[in-house]
């Protein structure tokens, strides 16, 4: 209630409690996190730049770099590999819808275009363009497929 005295407001988000509150919970999240990595052999830092929709069907052995960025609606199968290295500096940048397979490794600032697929056991150390495939070792690009797009113009 209003208490007709001018004076200091007490911010709620500066409240001594709630700042304990949110160590706590940010404690209580960084604890589960590793019970996780624990119980799933994965190895996927807190402060990883994922979009959403990411699938992991087995998500035994996969390692991100924490600096890696991933694009929404990705698939990693098992044993992949994601970071620095090669001969190119920085973190991979995975686009949007991109397949990767198992035991793949994505190495150095590389660029992996959406809708791209990329093979089991490749190691891929340059970039891939938008709906291509690459496999190998190291990876080169096998199949480039674009969707042509039709418009139909309405009758007059």
């Amino acid at each position: 209630m209003y208490s007709g005295r001018a004076g200091p407001r007490r911010c709620p988000a500066k409240s001594p409690a709630r700042s304990i509150m949110v160590r706590l919970r940010r404690r209580w999240h960084a604890f589960w996190h590793r019970v996780w990595s624990v119980i799933c052999g994965a190895d996927i830092p807190l402060n990883c730049r994922i979009d959403g929709g990411l699938v992991m069907p087995h998500p035994q052995g996969i390692v991100l770099h924490p600096h890696a960025v991933i694009g929404p609606n990705c698939l990693l199968f098992q044993q992949v590999t994601i970071g620095t290295g090669g001969s190119r500096s920085g973190c991979p940048r995975i686009g949007g819808h991109v397949d990767i397979g198992s035991l793949a490794k994505v190495f150095g600032g590389v660029c992996i275009g959406d809708h791209a697929t990329i093979g089991a056991n490749a190691v891929v150390l340059c970039d891939v363009p938008p709906h291509a495939t690459a496999v190998g070792i190291p990876a080169r690009v096998i199949l480039c497929e674009v969707e042509e797009r039709v418009v139909h113009e309405p009758s007059v």
